[in-house]
């Protein structure tokens, strides 16, 4: 809706964690709209410790004050001290968000097993660069397998970094993106010109 409403038929997409879900399920039910997705800390199936904190937080979401929770999702995604910048950040955000808010969240991530599963299995055939830390432990094994499948994804890992890339080495994965999205760009143009 807010292509359409912006006029705009195509678009490339950038998303960091949760967001690379969206742009996912955009690439699944619109992917005449994509032209390309740059995806940072992407989000794929959950291991052990992921399905585990997801139980543990239903158990206890009602009796826990949710920002005991938060913090312990934060430190079980990033529990590094070079990752205390991005930790803290994630923290931040979370403190200005209302117990509710956080309820409807968490009711959502009893969502993303299937959802992850699916994307997992049916990958898109859009230019995709996913980019990772080398210590997002959570996600990059399987998000490393998701690309060695398919043709038309690229997978750039950052040494030194966990699940945060955008905020623990941000001048990295701006000249990753931005260089990928140039190519992006020129290729366009260039099958134009064809």
């Amino acid at each position: 809706e807010v292509l359409d409403h912006l006029k705009i038929d195509k678009a490339h997409f950038v998303g960091v964690s949760l967001g690379t879900i969206i742009i996912r399920q955009l690439a699944e039910t619109a992917p005449d709209r994509v032209a390309s997705m740059v995806m940072a800390g992407a989000i794929s199936r959950l291991d052990f410790r992921g399905k585990f904190f997801v139980w543990l937080g239903r158990v206890f979401k009602n009796v826990l004050p949710f920002m005991w929770l938060y913090k312990l999702f934060a430190f079980v995604i990033m529990p590094r001290a070079n990752h205390a910048e991005a930790r803290n950040f994630f923290i931040r955000q979370a403190q200005q968000i209302a117990r509710k808010e956080f309820l409807r969240w968490y009711k959502l991530t009893g969502q993303l097993t299937p959802i992850l599963r699916r994307f997992e299995s049916k990958l898109p055939d859009i230019p995709a660069l996913y980019v990772m830390g080398r210590q997002d432990h959570m996600f990059l094994p399987t998000v490393s397998a998701m690309v060695s499948r398919t043709r038309t994804a690229t997978l750039e890992v950052i040494e030194q970094c966990g699940h945060v890339v955008t905020i623990e080495q941000a001048a990295r994965f701006n000249e990753l993106a931005i260089g990928f999205l140039n190519g992006q760009q020129q290729q366009a143009r260039l099958a134009t010109l064809n």
